[in-house]
């Protein structure tokens, strides 16, 4: 018998608590029986109906409770975020597997509600198929073509690097917030890659764009927006639905302008930037008659938005947590400072002193490996049916790669909930590779700007502690110093504010 028959022998209201009844055995049977057929279902905690394993879960810190389900359930296993089935993957072997060896198996995007809602899958973060690949094979060659990985592109950070620099100085070794400085400073290096120019720190519409993508990153991850995301039906109920859907069409207008002013202005024989690049082709798209194109004016709003968040928020979040844990740990931060005093001295700091830094290149490296700023990549979903490590996944099937799993994997690292430095150093003292080294994912949707990120890192985090020792602020202990990290879209410092000595 159907659902719609049953529904139609319960006409009357006293009746309608049989109904609810039925649809409940119904949706129970449904959990138990959803995929046998085809083959062996990762394993999990039973799910409630209509809640999953929600109350199973802590929505402040699901990536602590996802690592605790693997004790229990292995690398490969099933949650329910409500009703929305999600296969979690754990573990560096595992997680490698899954986006490597089968890339293209996990390799599509699935989408969170809100973000959805907001940009309809468009843009390169959040496309998939032919869209996707088009729009991820024109912003890797162009932004390669105005920097990324480039002399000039170092040049471009060296110089922001200066800027920052003045604006610790005016700290005198005062206690202060980094925040606002570093998220102005990494956000400069994308907009000039993007819009072909930088932004003064005291341009009102440059710092409050960037301010209100620093609160969106806070608002997306917090547990009433998770909950939105998994009910979107009850989201009237949240304040920071209505803050969030305003930040966001704020910032989109906002975006808009500036495109709109760098069209009027265009120069096809002379591109400043990204936009510039993407707007010459779709001009030349549309004289060509071309009846499909992804070069939407969608598309390029929504992967501007996704560039500019993604190219300031990941890279101020992870320097913010170096300058803290160099303050947390004075005896690194004097071994860094001694090998930069040593290699390069008074002058600048450049790319091609990295290979004679080795002790700072490894800073660097577990900086961001300790940090896990990303704890959980964004979403994937299979784009086929597929049979992994035993398991039947099937085709749209939402996949959660666990990188901080990866990042804190016990066969992988000695240490690794400590802060250890020599996880990045041979016996000699000399840098080394760790293929556990995932801070940016893997595979078909590895963070397109990782090249870029790895240079900001190097060049702010030397240039900075070449010109300054951090500590807390007087009163205030090393110990003192609050590692828990601030809830958000990603995992930032929790509010703190330290004393940039100037030592030149």
């Amino acid at each position: 018998m159907g659902v719609v028959e049953v529904f139609l022998q319960f006409s009357s209201s006293a009746s309608l608590l049989g109904a609810l009844v039925v649809l409940l055995l119904v949706y129970i049977m449904s959990f138990s029986f959803s995929s046998q057929e085809n083959g062996k279902d990762p394993p999990g905690p039973k799910p409630l109906p209509l809640l999953g394993n929600i109350l199973q879960l802590n929505l402040h810190r699901l990536y602590q409770s996802l690592m605790e389900l693997s004790k229990k359930y292995g690398s490969v296993f099933t949650v329910y975020l409500g009703p929305k089935k999600v296969v979690v993957l754990v573990g560096y072997k595992t997680v490698k597997e899954a986006l490597v060896n089968y890339g293209e198996e996990f390799g599509d995007r699935d989408h969170i509600q809100i973000v959805n809602e907001f940009n309809k899958g468009h843009g390169v973060l959040w496309s998939n198929g032919d869209t996707w690949k088009d729009l991820r094979r024109f912003a890797l060659t162009n932004l390669r073509d105005f920097g990324m990985g480039k002399k000039v592109c170092e040049n471009k950070i060296i110089e922001e690097c200066d800027s920052l620099i003045e604006v610790f100085k005016k700290s005198k070794g005062k206690p202060f917030d980094t925040t606002q400085s570093v998220n102005y400073a990494v956000s400069n290096i994308i907009c000039s890659m993007v819009y072909g120019s930088r932004f003064e720190y005291d341009d009102p519409e440059f710092t409050s764009l960037v301010d209100r993508v620093n609160r969106s990153m806070q608002l997306l991850g917090s547990p009433s927006i998770r909950l939105y995301n998994l009910f979107p039906w009850i989201g009237k109920w949240f304040g920071n639905m209505e803050e969030l859907k305003k930040l966001g069409e704020t910032n989109k207008n906002q975006i808009f302008g500036l495109v709109s002013c760098l069209k009027e202005t265009l120069n096809p024989h002379m591109c400043r930037g990204f936009v510039d690049a993407f707007l010459v082709r779709q001009q030349y798209l549309e004289n060509s008659e071309v009846t499909t194109s992804h070069f939407t004016n969608d598309n390029l709003l929504a992967t501007v938005m996704g560039l500019f968040i993604a190219g300031t928020d990941t890279t101020s979040t992870t320097l913010r947590w170096g300058l803290l844990l160099m303050a947390k740990y004075p005896k690194i931060q004097d071994q860094v400072r001694e090998e930069i005093s040593k290699v390069i001295g008074s002058r600048q700091v450049q790319v091609e002193d990295r290979k004679n830094l080795p002790f700072t290149d490894a800073v660097i490296h577990e900086i961001q490996r300790f940090a896990s700023i990303a704890p959980i990549a964004l979403p994937h979903k299979t784009s086929e049916d597929v049979t992994f490590q035993g398991y039947f996944i099937k085709k749209g099937t939402t996949v959660y790669p666990h990188l901080m799993s990866v990042l804190y994997d016990e066969s992988e690292w000695e240490k690794p909930n400590t802060f250890y430095p020599a996880h990045f150093l041979d016996k000699h003292g000399k840098f080394v590779k760790r293929d556990a080294f995932m801070p940016f994912s893997a595979g078909r949707r590895i963070c397109l700007g990782e090249s870029l990120a790895k240079m900001e890192l190097f060049i702010f985090f030397t240039g900075l502690l070449q010109c300054f020792h951090f500590t807390p602020p007087p009163g205030v202990s090393e110990d003192e110093l609050d590692l828990t990290p601030r809830i958000g879209f990603t995992l930032s410092p929790s509010h703190h504010k330290l004393c940039a000595v100037s030592c030149m």
